[in-house]
C-alpha cells in the first residue's frame, strides 16, 4: 500500500452505522465504505463550501422560507454544474488510486449517490445555514 493510500484510510471516520451485506450491489457497497467516510471527513468543508456559495448569491437564501432553501439546495446541488463539480472534486481527492479505479467504472451512478448524500447532510444540517449561525461558525 502507498503512502498516500494508508494516510488516507487512516484519517478517514469509521462508520458504526455503515451496513455491508454480501448480496448487496458493489455501488451500494461503495458508497458504504468510501463514500459516506469520506462525505463525514469532509463535512465541515462541505458546510463551509454551501456558505460561501450563497454568500456568492447574493445570500438570498437567508430569506427564503424553509421549502425554498430546501429548493435552493437541490438547484445548487443537482443543476450548478461548477458547484456540483467543485463538491465532486473535495470528493473524489479523497479517493485512492484503487477506489478510483472502482469510480470510474460506474462514475455515473456514483455522481448519483454522492450529490444525494451531500444534499442530505446539507437538509439535515440546514440549522447552521442560518444567517446569525453563519456569521458564528
Amino acid at each position: 500500500m502507498s503512502n498516500r493510500t494508508t494516510h488516507l484510510l487512516n484519517i478517514r471516520p469509521e462508520l458504526s452505522d455503515a451496513i455491508i451485506f454480501e448480496n448487496m450491489s458493489s455501488d451500494e457497497r461503495f458508497q458504504n465504505t468510501t463514500i459516506r467516510p469520506i462525505i463525514k471527513l469532509q463535512h465541515d468543508l462541505l458546510i463551509e463550501v454551501f456558505k460561501n456559495y450563497v454568500a456568492k448569491h447574493k445570500n438570498v437564501f437567508y430569506e427564503l422560507s424553509l421549502q425554498k432553501q430546501l429548493d435552493y439546495i437541490e438547484n445548487a446541488i443537482h443543476k450548478d454544474m461548477k458547484f456540483r463539480n467543485s463538491i465532486k472534486g473535495m470528493i473524489i481527492g479523497q479517493f485512492t488510486v484503487e477506489e478510483y479505479a472502482i469510480y470510474t467504472q460506474n462514475s455515473s451512478a456514483l455522481n448519483k449517490r454522492i450529490m444525494n448524500i451531500v444534499k442530505e447532510r446539507f437538509i439535515g444540517h440546514i440549522q447552521v445555514f442560518e444567517p446569525t449561525m453563519a456569521k458564528a461558525i
